[in-house]
């Protein structure tokens, strides 16, 4: 039995973040837990989201599914260093390890055209515009993450390479 990790995603809207973290969590039997997700449930409870709340929210439903022996993955933008720290910061307290995973899209033709033609599939949730795709604030790593761009390729090829990844952490 594999023991419980925390796997960390990041990566700008459209990039296919959500679509490798869905796959990998469904392969695992993790916890699956998508801050767009959470955050529009506080939304649609009228909570104001001037701020990091639904991390918050996420960072603890983690740990505890962590404690519980489960491992989780977490789907979030996660774009500045400070909610990177966090993620982190929870593996470290509920004893276990991580893996961080950046996601991009290195065609920005490809990107826009992802963003621009996608579908949401959250109940009242507004996806970004490429414009605020673009605008997007995104820190450079304070540590060394996989990155798996998935440009010119399919799901399958994205998420074999991202499965490969995790396989060469753990030789």
């Amino acid at each position: 039995m594999q023991l419980p990790r925390l796997f960390i995603f990041a990566g700008l809207p459209g990039a296919g973040k959500t679509t490798l973290a869905r796959l990998l969590a469904g392969d695992l039997g993790a916890t699956y837990l998508r801050i767009d997700t959470v955050e529009q449930a506080m939304r649609d409870q009228g909570v104001d989201l001037s701020g990091p709340e639904g991390y918050v929210v996420a960072y603890r439903v983690a740990a505890d599914n962590l404690r519980l022996g489960m491992s989780v993955v977490a789907d979030s933008v996660n774009p500045i260093d400070i909610t990177r720290r966090a993620w982190r910061d929870v593996a470290r307290q509920a004893g276990v390890a991580f893996v961080e995973i950046h996601v991009i899209c290195s065609d920005i033709q490809e990107h826009r055209r992802r963003v621009e033609s996608r579908a949401g599939d959250i109940e009242g949730f507004r996806l970004p515009t490429w414009q605020e795709v673009e605008l997007r604030e995104f820190e450079p790593w304070e540590t060394a993450p996989i990155v798996i761009d998935t440009a010119g390729t399919d799901e399958s090829k994205s998420y074999a390479a991202l499965q490969r990844a995790i396989e060469a952490l753990d030789d």
